[in-house]
């Protein structure tokens, strides 16, 4: 068995806000590493533990590089790590059809969802809202929409209060096992739930899942053509956009592109991002 594990951060108990990653180092990455751990002791405690072969991790938060390689081998002596930027399939970079589950931990809402953890979707600095197939998509949904191209099932998310009201009260992947890490109170707060209490609702979580028939979880599948849509922050970062071959622009702020593939379509989210990350 080959389970792959992407890592954000937003949706993390103990962060609240973004200048936590650069003014409390220490604790910042030790809440990212924390939740792993948890996600591990569940595994071990699993009576499913001896059939993993690999547990890819993906550090999936900005430039990829918050977590440690000599921490992560510690944990687990199967743990490969996905590190740095850019890559292909960012946040979800190295899945392919070889693995049997993914889990998405530390995951937030989608830009817009009232009392929500730094709800964005791939680029707070750039994305006011990201659809496929004229679909609104967050991070979770649109990172399953790729591991199910692969027919690979996001079976668990670890998130905010946020992601839950999206994910699983508004319907969008409403059959996905779900660990709240934090009540949302607003953008830039949350009451954190009680650790020991998280630490054993994420291993239970996991065993449950394991414990499952997991082909006999939904796929989160996209039909074809793959169409994106971007609205962007400024009429600025559209036009920087535009100036790739095969987009369309619907609007001031908005572009499009069809894509032959959910992979090429993940992987054009951040080229088109990061383009337009580059003027204001």
């Amino acid at each position: 068995m080959k389970i792959y594990i992407s890592v954000d951060m937003e949706g993390m108990a103990g962060i609240t806000a973004p200048y936590q990653e650069k003014e409390e180092t220490v604790s910042f990455r030790r809440a990212l590493h924390n939740q792993i751990r948890w996600i591990i002791d569940g595994i071990h405690q699993s009576p499913r533990n001896g059939e993993v072969e690999e547990i890819t991790i993906s550090d999936s938060h900005g430039s990829g590089t918050n977590l440690s390689y000599d921490e992560l081998s510690q944990m687990d002596d199967r743990i490969s790590l996905v590190s740095g930027f850019p890559r292909r399939q960012y946040m979800m970079a190295c899945l392919d059809e070889t693995y049997d589950v993914a889990f998405l931990a530390g995951y937030h809402a989608g830009p817009g969802e009232i009392f929500a953890s730094m709800d964005h979707s791939f680029s707070g600095k750039t994305v006011a809202s990201l659809k496929i197939n004229g679909r609104y998509m967050n991070e979770a949904t649109a990172n399953a929409a790729l591991a199910g191209s692969y027919g690979v099932p996001v079976a668990l998310v670890i998130g905010d209060s946020g992601l839950k009201t999206q994910l699983i009260d508004k319907q969008m992947m409403p059959w996905v096992s779900f660990v709240t890490t934090k009540e949302s109170l607003s953008r830039y707060a949350a009451k954190y739930r009680p650790q020991g209490r998280l630490a054993k609702e994420t291993a239970e979580a996991v065993k449950a899942v394991l414990a499952s028939d997991l082909k006999a979880v939904p796929l989160y599948r996209v039909e074809e053509p793959f169409t994106l849509t971007i609205a962007f922050k400024s009429t600025a970062m559209a036009d920087m956009a535009a100036q790739i071959p095969g987009i369309k622009r619907l609007s001031g702020t908005e572009t499009e592109i069809t894509c032959a593939s959910m992979e090429e379509l993940e992987t054009g989210i951040l080229a088109l991002t990061g383009l337009a990350g580059q003027i204001g």
